[in-house]
């Protein structure tokens, strides 16, 4: 047996010995290989939640209902409100806290109206590596992620998604739009809006992995390093700059370095992470 079909064993065990669990998923291919599983273990006592608020695009949300409807999960949307917080607004380096207190504390409050003892989500062993604040929330709340506990990495997720049959089991990874502003840029739900809008725009242009950060009246587009020459070249530069000014930036940019996962973080002072005590 490989180590991967030994990680799938055991989870499929672990996930059956629980009786009923809520599955944290917001549509990606982590939470949503682990929902695909849970459902498998556990039938009618597994239901997906999905948090919606400004901050998860709209096509996001409703790409999560599908994969829910596919897999015959119970499916529950619940509205969040962390953008009532004014730390989170702020954004402060440890934002994803104040998010994840909301999403979690709505998460395992839902549980608790639904008589479910077991709140899960899609962090895996992978994601240790970034700069996770959110993380914090989770123990505060009792949340388990049971891809971690077996050493699963993205990459395991995906074959294993694969291997099910799932239709994310390729998707890019996406975070939560809040994740498209410098530290310290008031998050706004306009400007949540106006970035959907613009990676709206390049996806409809073929860039499936790309990602929009917000500068103030610029945009800075990241797409893969080898779709850059796509983006660079005069007629869809000036297509992309002429959609992208509709939705309100004035000027655009393109990151010469690419697309790379969570690349604000780099910008982060060490001392700011000791402070809040987020570090990875």
């Amino acid at each position: 047996m490989s180590s991967l079909d030994h990680r799938i064993a055991e989870l499929r065990q672990r996930l059956g010995e629980l009786g009923q669990a809520v599955v944290c998923f917001s549509g990606g291919v982590d939470s949503g290989y682990l929902l695909a599983e849970t459902v498998a273990a556990l039938g009618p006592d597994a239901l997906g939640l999905t948090a919606v608020s400004p901050s998860l695009a709209p096509e996001e949300r409703d790409g999560a209902a599908r994969i829910a409807t596919r897999l015959g999960a119970r499916h529950l949307l619940i509205d969040t409100d962390e953008l009532d917080d004014a730390r989170y607004r702020a954004n402060p380096v440890n934002r994803c806290y104040f998010c994840k207190v909301e999403v979690y504390g709505q998460a395992v409050a839902a549980a608790r109206r639904l008589g479910i003892p077991h709140v899960l989500d899609g962090f895996n062993r992978d994601d240790r590596g970034d700069h996770r604040p959110g993380r914090q929330a989770a123990r505060e709340q009792g949340v388990r992620s049971p891809l971690d506990e077996l050493g699963f990495t993205k990459a395991n997720i995906r074959e294993a998604a694969r291997r099910l049959g799932l239709p994310i089991w390729d998707k890019p990874a996406l975070a939560c739009l809040s994740s498209r502003f410098p530290y310290g840029t008031e998050i706004t739900p306009d400007r949540l809006e106006q970035v959907a809008a613009s990676e709206r725009v390049l996806r409809n242009l073929g860039f499936g992995v790309c990602r929009v950060r917000h500068h103030g009246a610029t945009a800075r587009l990241e797409v893969e390093p080898d779709a850059i020459a796509r983006l660079s070249s005069p007629k869809v530069l000036a297509t992309v700059t002429q959609q992208l000014q509709r939705t309100g930036f004035t000027s655009v940019e393109i990151d010469p370095l690419g697309y790379r996962s969570g690349s604000l973080n780099a910008t982060i002072p060490a001392a700011a992470l000791k402070r809040t005590g987020v570090a990875p």
